[in-house]
């Protein structure tokens, strides 16, 4: 398995402070986000699950994805939830030369806009792997986009942790402003569809309110 963070350090985020790891901490609240979707069945059990405890999260689409699959994109915009781009072909922009990189965002960012206007106001970008280089950044800025990381990825993609070890990532690391990464994918199903609903009941418990990711000309 690829190596990969559970708990993004202070230093990271003090690295790439052009990226969104976490918000402000001065209030309880935290920021679920999904990566990968729409897929079929999955999606709309997230939707449920969301819709089931009154929350409101933010989707990071595949262009792609968005294509096949429109009636669940726009099931998830109708549903009140915010929307990013997560490039046409969910790319690695490591392997990426920057000139077919920036064509992929904007081939997603078309499929959104096309069935999603108001993406435009409030754009947020979230590259596969968390892998993006700085010319790949910089042009993806330049375009008005906000780069979203996490600060607490619960590792459900990965198929070697057990859905008990996805639930645990989420609830020992997540705080105040934390950006939780899930994804609405096949591949991620089985950990996700356990830890999900247990995470939200755990975060209710103890006093968390769940908000989408928006920003303005000002910052997130």
């Amino acid at each position: 398995m690829s190596f990969y963070w559970v708990k993004t350090r202070w230093f990271i985020k003090n690295i790439f402070s052009n990226f969104e790891w976490s918000m402000p901490k001065e209030h309880k609240t935290v920021y679920l986000t999904f990566d990968d979707g729409p897929t079929p069945e999955v999606t709309q059990w997230v939707l449920d699950t969301l819709l089931a405890h009154d929350i409101k999260a933010t989707f990071f689409c595949i262009g792609n994805n968005i294509e096949k699959h429109p009636d669940i994109f726009n099931k998830v915009v109708n549903a009140g939830h915010a929307i990013g781009n997560h490039t046409f072909n969910h790319l690695n922009g490591w392997e990426t030369d920057p000139v077919t990189y920036h064509k992929n965002v904007t081939d997603a960012e078309r499929s959104i806009v096309t069935r999603f206007p108001a993406f435009m106001q409030n754009k947020l970008f979230r590259p596969p792997y968390g892998k993006i280089t700085a010319r790949q950044s910089a042009a993806v800025r330049q375009d008005g986009y906000k780069i979203i990381m996490w600060d607490v990825l619960s590792a459900d993609f990965d198929q070697t942790i057990s859905p008990e070890k996805c639930l645990q990532n989420v609830i020992r690391n997540t705080c105040y402003g934390s950006i939780i990464i899930f994804h609405d994918s096949v591949k991620a199903s089985k950990n996700m569809m356990y830890a999900l609903p247990r995470a939200i009941e755990h975060l209710k418990q103890n006093g968390y309110r769940f908000e989408v990711l928006t920003f303005d000309k000002q910052g997130l």
